[in-house]
Formats: structure tokens, C-alpha cells, sequence
């Protein structure tokens, strides 16, 4: 983890100069460490301004509130794939990933190695996530289903999950990298009961799972 946070002060812009041209970028563009820069309110006090913002490709992307059906099926899968997962594995949810110097997502949830997690942290590096998850929002489409998983798949991330809501029930659209092309394969598409052997084994009812 080291290398990592030296690698992000040679990103980063002087906290005092982060917001000097708002809301232009900082000279050079935004960076991953930049992030951890922003204050919560807004240059101008709006409250919780910065709250749930992205980095993508350089540009700011801000979150829209989640609806009722994200918030549900992100913390059922939550507490299943930690109820399955195990000792040397963890799930975490809306944590940062620092890919590179212009990328910093938050997906949804992410399984991570467990020697890595640290409460001090503010992302994982790509190297220790096994699986994302994506729960596809309408201001989010665009982005679940095209400019991220590639990205995921260049950083050598193993396993991505796209989820959709069919009727507000969860389908859940399995990919697994293809390491001779760095790309995604799609492996199922699971309706009513997710069973997998990727990153661990793991068998949901998705019409049960914990609100």
C-alpha cells in the first residue's frame, strides 16, 4: 500500500489550490488524489456538495441519490457475499478505486482481499479487488454498461457484476476477464437465485435478500 500513496502525492493538487478556479479544473485536470482534497460542503457552503462525486476519465461526475431498489438490493448482497465469503475475502460498498491517475470510481459494492481493508483508507488499489458490482440507475446506464467495465477489465479486476432492475426484482449479468485480451466475457444471467463459483462460491436467493 505504500507505493500506492506515494504514487498519489506526485498526482495531487495543493489542497489550498483544488477549488482556486471552480468550477474549472485545477491546472493540469483532475486528479484521483484530488478527491481527497474536496471539501464535503460546496465552494459557495452548499451543504454536502461533494459528497458522492466520482472521478472518470478526468472529469467530476456526481452521484444522483439512490433509489429505494439500489439501496435495497446493494445491502442484501452486502450481507450475503460477507455471510459466504471467506476468512481471506471482504465485501465493501461504495469505497473508492484509485485505477489510475484520472480514474478514481465508486462502485457499488467491491470484494476485496482482507489484509488490505484498513479504516484509514479512502480507496483500494486494483490489485486487491476480486469482483465489482454495478447496480444501474437511469443517470448511471451509460456508464455501468459502457465506460466502466472496460476500464475495470484494463486494470486486470477479475469478476464484474452488472446488476438491472427487471420489475424491481435484481438481474445480475456475470462477466469474467479474459486475460489474453483484457476484456469481459459474459458467464450467466441470473434471475431469482445467483450461483457462482467466481470469486468464491456463492449461492443467493435474490428474492431474499436482507433489507
Amino acid at each position: 500500500m505504500g507505493d500506492v500513496t506515494s504514487a498519489a502525492e506526485q498526482w495531487s493538487h495543493p489542497a489550498e489550490d483544488v477549488l482556486a478556479n471552480w468550477p474549472y479544473p485545477p491546472e493540469g485536470g483532475w486528479t484521483a488524489d484530488d478527491l481527497d482534497r474536496l471539501p464535503l460542503d460546496g465552494p459557495n457552503g452548499e451543504p454536502d456538495f461533494f459528497k458522492r462525486v466520482e472521478l472518470i476519465d478526468g472529469a467530476l461526475v456526481f452521484m444522483s441519490p439512490q433509489k429505494r431498489f439500489h439501496a435495497r438490493v446493494q445491502h442484501g448482497l452486502h450481507v450475503r457475499l460477507n455471510e459466504q465469503a471467506p476468512p481471506e475475502l471482504r465485501t465493501v460498498s461504495q469505497m473508492d478505486m484509485r485505477l489510475d491517475r484520472e480514474w478514481r470510481p465508486c462502485p457499488d459494492l467491491a470484494v476485496i482481499d482482507t489484509e488490505a481493508d484498513d479504516d484509514n483508507l479512502t480507496f483500494y488499489p486494483p490489485e486487491v479487488i476480486h469482483l465489482v458490482v454495478e447496480i444501474v440507475s437511469p443517470e448511471s446506464e451509460h456508464r455501468d454498461r459502457v465506460v466502466k467495465p472496460p476500464k475495470y477489465a484494463k486494470c486486470g479486476i477479475p469478476n464484474f457484476w452488472r446488476i438491472e432492475n427487471n420489475e424491481n426484482k435484481p438481474v445480475i449479468y456475470v462477466f469474467e476477464l479474459d486475460p489474453a485480451t483484457s476484456a469481459y466475457g459474459l458467464t450467466g444471467i441470473h434471475h431469482g437465485r445467483l450461483k457462482v463459483e467466481l470469486p468464491f462460491p456463492i449461492d443467493i436467493d435474490l428474492a431474499d435478500l436482507p433489507f
